[in-house]
């Protein structure tokens, strides 16, 4: 068996990174792609490779020689790359296609060294190597049968959004025999070329062979193994975050904050969402409305804020919009005058956001749990003017009562201060429906109490950003809308807030479920015997992290097997004490992250 790479291209689409390389000598995890991709194909039996190089194709020589961990290398020199596409580099090749079986591959892949291993142990002789089609991917997309025969290669005109399930994505690796090289592909190779010319893409060719209905080619379906096609800046971020190991990898991720779409292996403990809601039917009415949505204009922020006020039943002027719940939390404090009081630990928005000149007291509860009581509470406000509370707390998920908040409520007002109360995560608590203080009559009783909550993390829409402020003190809540831009919040979060009544009890029903699998889950987590889980009335549970194991060896043991969870021990309160926080999803992903912790 012998190898063909496809390495004359300039890689224009990496901008600065192939201005003096070609892209497969682009270096990533301190090799180039080309050292990567050889140091997995030279694992295995291989008689030799043979190398296609254009573009700064002495460097290539340069570094890569005439061997390669004992195999030798053969360059095939395309000197009109700039006018040509990887067809014609391949057609360079024939001499050599002739005489062997052929691995095939394009130089700008990063894959598991396992995806070489299957396609050599599979006994079909000509195998292309298919991934399922995520929507990210760019390339050739293909239709694929039970019997591991491609039905059609779907066009860009063709493309149906409503197929993707049905979609496959070349992963641009192939095993082809010597036979089919000899009788079918490379005849048709050369008419292709002679007839319509080298500006091409060499799977034009098996296109044509499907289309005569020859089915000698089959695909081999990836299931979980790793690769990525790079060729954008972009795609070169990715490839490093899902190739890199142990701290960076986690580093990497922790980075992004988000936008885990691009990695679809990963189940995300770290960040926390309702997996419940939104309902298939909200779904199916928010894409009935894309187009529109997507082409108006939203709301002005008075019209944001009527909805808002009409969906928690507050009066308008009471009520300010944000775009997700961080946006307010600064243009908030950015008002607050006074002593700040923040709980520790604690989510760092709050900390972070305050200006350098507020002078700010932190209390630590003294005790393993976090936890703290109204009590505790009363004594703090003698060192200060405000008082910042999450309720459930984050990342501990200690809670207080809604009789005992109204008492605290009632201190604070006799003391003349205020307390900013954040709600995010209240509605994931036992009694749901009696728990909040978000009601007009609360509010206006306590004009000294300021209510945030983020929509994204209860409603399951972190992607809408959505939060909200609510306060019976009219002249703080006008001073907050001057600071908020009049198109703060986007026409599908708009759109979202107009349907959302129809489906409160859809709601309460997926804030349940939440509920009842915290319940399971933590009695789950306390059989680990490295985990001490707290009892949280939020959908996550903060655990404290016990020999052998440390918080950050926790976290990274469990990336290996595609699982981000949220270490706590660099957090303001911790200390250095090894605590982790998990959040709480379905039964099924419960269950997955146990399984892989019961292996550990």
């Amino acid at each position: 068996m012998q190898v063909v790479i496809l390495a004359a291209g300039m890689g224009k689409r990496l901008k600065y990174k192939t201005a003096e390389h070609t892209k497969s000598m682009v270096s990533i995890l301190g090799k180039t792609f080309l050292e990567h991709s050889l140091d997995k194909l030279t694992q295995f039996d291989i008689s030799r490779i043979i190398i296609v190089i254009g573009y700064c194709g002495n460097e290539i020589k340069q570094i890569i020689g005439d061997s390669y961990n004992n195999v030798p290398v053969i360059y095939v020199e395309n000197k009109i790359y700039e006018t040509t596409n990887n067809i014609y580099s391949l057609s360079l090749t024939k001499n050599y296609l002739y005489s062997e079986d052929t691995l095939l591959l394009e130089s700008d892949l990063i894959y598991d060294a396992e995806i070489i291993q299957k396609l050599l142990q599979n006994p079909y002789p000509n195998l292309a190597v298919v991934d399922k089609y995520q929507a990210y991917m760019d390339g050739t997309v293909v239709k694929v049968n039970e019997n591991d025969e491609i039905t059609a290669f779907v066009s860009k005109e063709h493309f149906d959004y409503g197929e993707i399930d049905k979609y496959y994505k070349t992963v641009n690796i192939y095993k082809l025999s010597q036979s089919f090289l000899q009788n079918q592909y490379l005849p048709f190779l050369d008419a292709y070329c002679k007839a319509i010319g080298n500006n091409s893409y060499y799977e034009q060719v098996l296109k044509v062979l499907l289309s005569l209905e020859k089915k000698d080619l089959k695909v081999l379906r990836l299931e979980h193994e790793k690769w990525y096609e790079v060729d954008d800046l972009q795609d070169y971020d990715i490839a490093e975050c899902l190739f890199c190991d142990g701290e960076e990898k986690l580093a990497k991720y922790a980075k992004r904050y988000g936008g885990y779409w691009r990695f679809s292996d990963l189940k995300d403990f770290c960040y926390l969402v309702n997996p419940y809601f939104p309902t298939k039917r909200l779904f199916e009415e928010m894409k009935n409305n894309f187009e529109d949505l997507l082409m108006n204009y939203p709301s002005g922020q008075a019209v944001q804020d009527n909805l808002i006020a009409n969906t928690f039943d507050l009066d308008e002027e009471m009520v300010a919009v944000g775009n997700g719940a961080a946006e307010l939390i600064k243009v908030l404090l950015s008002e607050m005058n006074g002593d700040v009081g923040i709980i520790l630990p604690t989510f760092q928005e709050y900390p972070s956001r305050l200006s350098k000149l507020t002078k700010v007291h932190y209390f630590t509860p003294a005790n393993a749990d976090f936890s703290y009581t109204v009590e505790d509470l009363k004594n703090f406000a003698r060192q200060i003017d405000i008082l910042i509370l999450i309720n459930p707390d984050n990342p501990s998920g200690n809670f207080i009562t809604k009789a005992r908040l109204i008492e605290l409520a009632e201190f604070y007002k006799m003391k003349n201060k205020t307390i900013v109360l954040d709600e995010s995560f209240v509605d994931f608590s036992e009694e749901l429906e009696e728990n909040s203080l978000l009601h007009k009559d609360i509010l206006k009783k306590f004009p000294n109490l300021i209510l945030i909550k983020s929509i994204s993390k209860s409603y399951g829409v972190p992607g809408l950003r959505l939060g909200i402020v609510a306060s019976a003190n009219i002249p703080l809540i006008k001073k907050l809308k001057i600071n908020l831009p009049v198109w703060n919040i986007n026409s599908y979060a708009e759109f979202f807030m107009q349907i959302l009544n129809k489906y409160k009890d859809a709601y309460r029903q997926a804030c349940r479920k939440i509920s009842d699998n915290r319940t399971i889950f933590f009695h789950q987590l306390s059989k680990i015997p490295f985990l001490r889980p707290i009892p949280s009335q939020a959908n996550y549970i903060l655990c404290e992290v016990l020999a052998p194991y440390k918080a950050d060896e926790i976290c990274q043991e469990l990336l290996k097997s595609d699982i981000l969870i949220k270490n706590c021990q660099n957090k303001m309160g911790f200390n250095g004490r090894q605590y982790i926080r998990l959040a709480v999803k379905s039964k099924e992903d419960n269950n997955f992250l146990i399984n892989v912790l019961e292996k550990l």
